[in-house]
């Protein structure tokens, strides 16, 4: 933990690079400091995945056949523990890079974009990593 999720219509695929943007997301993420200067998020644990909706419904269905309704809804979960002004400085980053991806196609493209973080307490935490050990070496 944390992981970004990201569930997208598959026309965006058209509007920009998923790899990439993952690529960017997580490097957004892993720059994030406290207010101690220490990371935000860990480097073994940071995850960002993307996952294109193979059947959706978008609004009423009565968007232009040339402007079809477009959405992409980031979730990004992660374990209790920074203050909030941690949280909003991350969520504010991140949408910045959503903008440097997406504010080219925003004119022309009907697209909706959420970003929501959600702070949870696990309620069972299990882990098996060969990545840990990999990023915090003893």
């Amino acid at each position: 933990m944390p992981h970004l999720v990201l569930l997208y219509t598959p026309a965006l695929e058209q509007r920009t690079n998923f790899d990439t943007l993952c690529r960017d997301l997580a490097n957004c993420m892993l720059a994030q400091r406290d207010e101690q200067n220490k990371p935000v998020f860990p480097k073994g644990g940071t995850r960002v995945l993307a996952y294109p909706a193979a059947h959706h419904a978008v609004g009423d269905e009565q968007a232009p056949h040339e402007r079809p309704y477009q959405f992409l809804y980031l979730n990004l979960r992660m374990a209790t523990g920074r203050s909030e002004a941690v949280k909003k400085t991350a969520g504010d980053a991140l949408v910045d890079v959503l903008h440097r991806h997406f504010d080219p196609h925003l004119a022309q493209h009907l697209i909706g974009i959420t970003l929501q973080i959600d702070e949870t307490p696990p309620v069972y935490d299990g882990r098996i990593s060969s990545l840990h050990p990999y990023f915090n070496p003893t």
